[in-house]
């Protein structure tokens, strides 16, 4: 059976231990050499830079996130043996693990750490699709001849790169398509390294809980368990048409996936679905003022990127999450797309005002969705609103002058707030 050495990359047969170094940390599996999709995710992203950077942090529990009235971004094993998990709210996750050291998100850092494993990848293969700062899909199919070794060995050299250049680790899924290679990702963590092959798919599946599906939260678990479904071997007893008659298109994916069938390609370049921003505040409030001008900076952060990325939303979403943890959305489509912060804001503000369920509020978010190209934003002007025009042509103004001198060189008064 082919084996690699994920230390020193040996290739060899059937053995447990590398004959070359003596290292245990051995893969082996019929169709290593074989296969060329692979999942790449990144172990407790946030907290392994932050203890990277801080030493002293070194076997202490690291969790990533807000305050007390926050939720957690990610944590570190430490911390996950406690029982904390990313999106647990802050309070829950420090009574688990009251000794945790919280710090809150370096996204510069994150993003900067980001660009350097993306550059390592790059190397390897341009078939990338990102799916967040620390994971993303490869395609290696077809690149032993470019590299003079499979797939595997290459992606074991690439995770062994990141541990020697930035002192990061990660996580390998290896298999014959995107959703067994996520899968795989996932059963070895951290630092390890997991292969689906295609003639073990249907066995490895039919036991295993339709949860590990990606995608499947927690109102889908509920649809397929009041359906009876809860495993695989549970989703192979439905024909396609009554799964697609139950549940819509989830039911056409759920017959595939369930023969571990995913035909979906690695792209590239997967467009961007939407473009948001949210906080949560350190008390609840209902302060019209306060929750105005958090409304406009997040409007006005929803825009920049939208600039910076050349994209305009012809839809604008508000999320509200009131004190009792009741979330409110609104969304409204525009006749045509924007990347505007006022009108972003004008819209967002709109919708707020139109909410019934009064506050407090522990939680305000701001977005754009529907994304295009954004030449064609912004063009049709609002004849209820005369000043709309004007309010552009002073935007446009603006951002030139805080191209050239900073962020802060013009603030508006309502930012202030």
């Amino acid at each position: 059976m082919p084996a690699l050495c994920r230390d020193c990359l040996t290739q060899f047969d059937d053995a447990r231990r590398c004959p070359a170094c003596a290292s245990p940390r051995v893969t082996r599996h019929p169709e290593l050499w074989d296969l060329g999709i692979a999942h790449m995710d990144c172990d407790a992203f946030y907290a392994s830079v932050e203890k990277r950077d801080d030493p002293s942090l070194e076997g202490k529990p690291v969790i990533i996130g807000g305050g007390r009235r926050g939720v957690v971004s990610t944590a570190c094993y430490v911390a996950r043996i406690r029982g904390v998990r990313s999106a647990m709210p802050m309070f829950q996750a420090l009574k688990l693990c009251p000794e945790a050291v919280v710090i809150r998100p370096r996204m510069e850092e994150y993003a900067k750490a980001s660009r350097a494993i993306r550059a390592m990848m790059e190397d390897l293969t341009p078939a990338i699709e990102p799916l967040s700062l620390d994971e993303a899909f490869l395609d290696m199919t077809g690149t032993t001849r470019l590299h003079g070794a499979p797939p595997a060995v290459m992606l074991a050299r690439l995770v062994r790169r990141m541990k020697r250049e930035l002192g990061l680790t990660g996580s390998i899924g290896l298999s014959h398509n995107k959703f067994l290679a996520k899968v795989a990702s996932d059963l070895d963590k951290p630092h390890g390294f997991s292969v689906i092959g295609k003639a073990e798919t249907m066995d490895f599946l039919r036991d295993k809980p339709v949860r590990m599906i990606w995608g499947v939260g927690a109102a889908a678990q509920a649809s397929l368990d009041n359906a009876g479904i809860r495993t695989f071997s549970d989703l192979l007893r439905w024909d396609q048409t009554d799964l697609v008659a139950r549940f819509g298109g989830m039911g056409e994916r759920l017959y595939h996936l369930a023969r571990g069938q995913d035909y979906r390609r690695i792209s590239a370049h997967a467009p961007m679905k939407s473009i948001s921003n949210e906080t949560t505040f350190s008390e609840d409030t209902s302060d019209p003022d306060l929750l105005d001008g958090h409304i406009w900076r997040m409007a006005e952060k929803v825009a920049d990127r939208a600039k910076a990325k050349h994209l305009a939303g012809r839809v604008v979403t508000l999320k509200l999450k009131r004190a009792n943890h009741t979330l409110l959305s609104r969304r409204v489509a525009l006749s045509d797309p924007t990347q505007l912060s006022d009108r972003i804001y004008r819209t967002a503000r709109g919708l707020f005002d139109q909410v019934n369920e009064k506050g407090p509020y522990r939680l305000l978010g701001c977005g754009i969705s529907d994304l295009s190209d954004a030449s064609g934003a912004d063009k049709l002007g609002d004849l209820l609103d005369p000043g709309a025009a004007r309010r552009s042509q002073a935007e446009r103004a603006t951002d030139i002058i805080r191209e050239r001198f900073g962020a802060r060189a013009i603030v508006k008064g309502r930012t202030l707030r």
